[in-house]
């Protein structure tokens, strides 16, 4: 079964930076979107993870927070969050088992570029997964997600 709109989100502890534990356990009661990206350094993980640093503010105020999710290690994605200036937490699958649990790993067991919007209660309000990866959905779209979620979560 491939997760989807209405699923209970898996839950999961992953190490990331800033350094720490992160679980979506841990900010029931907040909306959270996780970005699955390919590759630290990429050009269009570059991209898009400078793109929803930017728009950080605008998922505050809506209550919501951003976690990126990559295969990459904690060093890995401190380099990358210092050289591009990064304000999203980057969080470390090594074992791709928080990539397979969302069903986002490719026929090669690459990631796929995906994005996922949990509501406050842990349920999957919002997915778009990619095939090639070339582009990525705009900051825009995915606070209409939030505030769609937030919406029917009220």
């Amino acid at each position: 079964m491939v997760l989807g709109v209405g699923d209970p989100a898996p839950d999961f502890e992953l190490e990331g930076f800033p350094e720490g534990v992160y679980s979506p356990k841990l900010i029931l009661g907040r909306a959270l979107v996780l970005a699955f990206y390919p590759e630290d350094h990429s050009p269009v993980c570059t991209l898009q993870l400078r793109a929803y640093s930017e728009g950080m503010p605008d998922f505050s105020s809506l209550g919501a927070t951003v976690w990126g999710i990559s295969p990459q290690d904690q060093e890995t994605h401190r380099s990358f969050a210092e050289r591009q200036s990064l304000s999203v937490p980057l969080l470390s699958d090594i074992d791709k088992k928080v990539g397979s649990a969302y069903g986002v790993l490719g026929p090669l067991g690459f990631y796929r570029r995906s994005v996922f919007v949990i509501n406050r209660q842990g349920v999957v309000t919002f997915c778009h997964r990619t095939t090639a990866g070339l582009t990525y959905l705009p900051t825009s779209t995915l606070l209409e997600a939030v505030r769609d979620a937030e919406a029917a979560s009220s």
